[in-house]
């Protein structure tokens, strides 16, 4: 593509001596619109990474969001959909119905766009202690906030219970990368990192490339 650069840029100023002598009317170069950059390729974490960076996020609040997108290869918008009626805990199932959308610049919990996107995944151990230990936080959050508690149902919310802003969700991901001194990728790129190890020939399944937890009992 650089090439492409300096090959327009000597092209063009050849032709505009050529205006200049009048040997040409219009310098055409000007009107050429050059091709966009190939994306850049991105290149997934390893599992050994993932571990890595699932051991450096366990503290955090959001733990168990980072586990559905990088585990189970949710996308963001379903991650700060879910609602505790959508996590079974007596049957280990949780249900992807929902998603979160700016609406009229508003963040407005609405319905996944398909049928096909409607689906319900087993609840790994992993993932169980997680929302186990989330459900613990949100009541203490609750009972903190007190009238300031603003209900949505929603399993991940800020410290007054309104939905998370998914840009923040992304920079916590962000700060945790870099503390943890990974390899820099997006947020969003952790679903090609599932997708990368799932292909992967003889996979493991992914509880074994998950860090397991302890379990515990919800207090909800």
């Amino acid at each position: 593509m650089a090439k492409v650069h300096i090959m327009r840029m000597v092209l063009g100023a050849a032709l505009t001596r050529a205006m200049r002598e009048e040997l040409i009317t219009v310098n055409v170069a000007r009107l050429t619109t050059l091709p966009a950059p190939p994306p850049k390729k991105v290149k997934p974490w390893t599992p050994d990474e993932a571990r890595a960076f699932l051991t450096a996020a366990r503290n955090e609040p959001l733990y168990p969001a980072f586990v559905l997108l990088l585990v189970y290869g949710l996308r963001r918008g379903e991650v700060l959909g879910f609602g505790w009626d959508d996590v079974d805990l007596d049957e280990d199932v949780i249900r992807v119905l929902w998603q979160l959308q700016r609406v009229d610049g508003k963040l407005t919990r609405t319905e996944v766009k398909t049928e096909a996107g409607k689906r319900d995944l087993p609840m790994l151990p992993i993932i169980r202690d997680g929302f186990i230990e989330l459900a613990e936080r949100q009541l203490f959050a609750r009972r903190r906030a007190g009238d300031d508690w603003q209900e949505t149902g929603l399993v991940f919310t800020t410290k007054t219970g309104r939905p998370i802003e998914p840009r923040n969700l992304a920079r916590a991901f962000e700060r945790i990368t870099a503390k943890a001194g990974l390899r820099r990728i997006r947020l969003h790129d952790l679903r090609r990192t599932t997708a990368s190890l799932l292909k992967r020939p003889g996979a493991p399944p992914r509880r074994s490339w998950a860090m397991p937890t302890s379990r515990g009992r919800c207090r909800r």
